[in-house]
């Protein structure tokens, strides 16, 4: 889900290994730089920062069982460090894991409660409709932090994951009125349009969106979308294209073209 994606991304190739899949099953070659790391973490084994090169490893080479189960081996011995708390939030984040991404967002704003960790717990939170994202956003609204703009996008977030999408715009509005240059509050007014049937008005925001971001992928799937419920296959089809552009890993627009008949 690249919301949840992105809510991680706020904050912040895949490796596949080189699995021999005949009958022989031969043992997985390790890469060299995978090699090395552990090399040095077996030469100084105290050493935080190079235990974190091969988390991180792991993480930019999509291997997010390994590098959580990484973190969790260094969280057995030190469960109040709050840095390791934050990576492997961000990690179950980024592998789309909700339950245990808000789990340990919950333990990092116990030890921390800075405004980029609640945001991030608050956006969770609203993304499974808990009520707890508007205490949240309150949280955000009351701390010495100018972080007025989350505040109100998080419960613009809970509004419209809970179906008051008009509640939900009028948040989103006050958002963008407070950080015009907010470019996923555009996108999820945009949404919350979409969803009530006034595509014409989603494609508005979306322009304004592209304006304060022309490589917003986002932007171009939900013109798309649009586009298709107006009937414009074309112009669809167009701005699916133009999303793959920015974003070659885009699934859900790959999958639109598709379903138009492009490959």
């Amino acid at each position: 889900m690249k919301k949840l994606l992105l809510c991680s991304l706020l904050l912040a190739g895949l490796f596949t290994g080189c699995k021999n899949k005949d009958s022989t099953q031969e043992e997985v070659a390790v890469p060299e730089a995978e090699k090395s790391l552990q090399a040095s973490i077996d030469q100084y084994p105290d050493s935080f920062l190079l235990k974190e090169k091969l988390i991180q490893y792991y993480r930019d080479n999509g291997s997010y069982d390994r590098a959580i189960a990484a973190t969790d081996r260094l969280l057995q011995k030190d469960t109040i460090n709050s840095r390791l708390w934050f990576i492997k939030a961000t990690l179950h984040s980024e592998n789309e894991d909700t339950l245990k991404a808000i789990k340990a967002w919950e333990n990092l704003v116990l030890l921390e409660p800075l405004p980029e960790h609640i945001m991030a717990l608050g956006s969770l939170y609203a993304f499974t409709k808990d009520a707890h994202a508007l205490s949240m956003a309150d949280a955000l609204l009351q701390s010495k932090a100018n972080a007025a703009t989350q505040a109100l996008f998080i419960k613009g977030l809970y509004y419209s994951s809970t179906g008051d999408k008009i509640k939900a715009i009028a948040f989103f509005e006050d958002a963008i009125s407070a950080d015009y240059t907010n470019s996923m509050a555009y996108r999820e007014k945009a949404i919350c349009l979409y969803d009530l049937g006034k595509y014409v008005d989603a494609l508005k925001v979306l322009e304004l969106a592209l304006v304060i971001k022309k490589t917003n992928e986002e932007a171009y799937f939900w013109m798309g979308k649009c586009f298709e419920k107006l009937d414009k296959k074309e112009q669809a089809i167009q701005n699916y294209q133009m999303a793959l552009q920015f974003d070659p890993n885009y699934i859900e627009a790959r999958d639109a073209l598709g379903k138009l008949g492009v490959k």
